[in-house]
């Protein structure tokens, strides 16, 4: 049997790499030959049917005499339950069946749409989609809590003041830098000879040389 998976490209490059192993050990288990691997480009700019990843994999499909498309999860296919069901309805239109792996559900059986599949499908999506909604709830929930708690404790919110070192301090980490300026040796030199960036060199050389003049 020839398959393909489909499997959905995220800022996890560690996630995509795990489906498609996770997949391609699965497969070679039910003695399935993996033919391609597609990348799922969840993109919220492109709308389903202008996103030529499916199409070109539905092209191959058609091509290589391919029995079943493979995900790992029904989760897989889209952003939403809307989009994830279009993908399904794309694939049952051309008769190409969507193996579900963590579910082990057939879109199409004996060549002919399975309506059970499909009913726990779009089950599952909604799950999955109700689930996404309780995380954002709950992390903006725990975010406006945390304000609330800084705020009633005086406590400063934001990014930290940034260290500002001291006239002292730059004077005694760059003691050999300065004693080379003030003789007059040029910022390249002085870089040359400490390692000190000439950025640097600049402003220790306003702060301890130029004020002295």
């Amino acid at each position: 049997m020839n398959v393909v998976l489909l499997c959905r490209v995220s800022t996890n490059h560690q996630d995509y790499n795990r489906q498609i192993n996770e997949l391609t050990e699965f497969c070679d288990k039910q003695g399935w030959n993996v033919c391609k691997v597609f990348a799922n480009k969840i993109s919220g700019a492109k709308t389903i049917e202008e996103r030529t990843e499916i199409q070109d994999m539905i092209t191959y499909v058609r091509a290589h005499d391919i029995d079943k498309v493979v995900v790992l999860e029904i989760s897989r296919l889209g952003r939403n339950t809307l989009e994830a069901l279009k993908v399904i309805q794309m694939l049952n239109e051309e008769g190409i069946c969507l193996f579900v792996k963590n579910y082990n559900l057939e879109t199409i059986v004996n060549g002919k749409i399975n309506p059970v599949a499909s009913l726990i499908c779009t089950i599952l999506l909604e799950i999955a989609s109700m689930e996404r909604l309780t995380i954002v709830e709950r992390m903006t929930s725990g975010r406006n809590q945390y304000i609330a708690k800084c705020r009633a404790e005086g406590k400063k919110m934001g990014r930290p003041e940034t260290y500002k070192k001291s006239g002292d301090a730059y004077r005694e980490q760059y003691a050999k830098d300065i004693s080379l300026l003030k003789k007059g040796i040029s910022l390249r030199n002085v870089n040359s000879i400490t390692g000190t960036s000439i950025m640097t060199l600049r402003k220790v050389k306003s702060m301890f040389v130029d004020v002295a003049k």
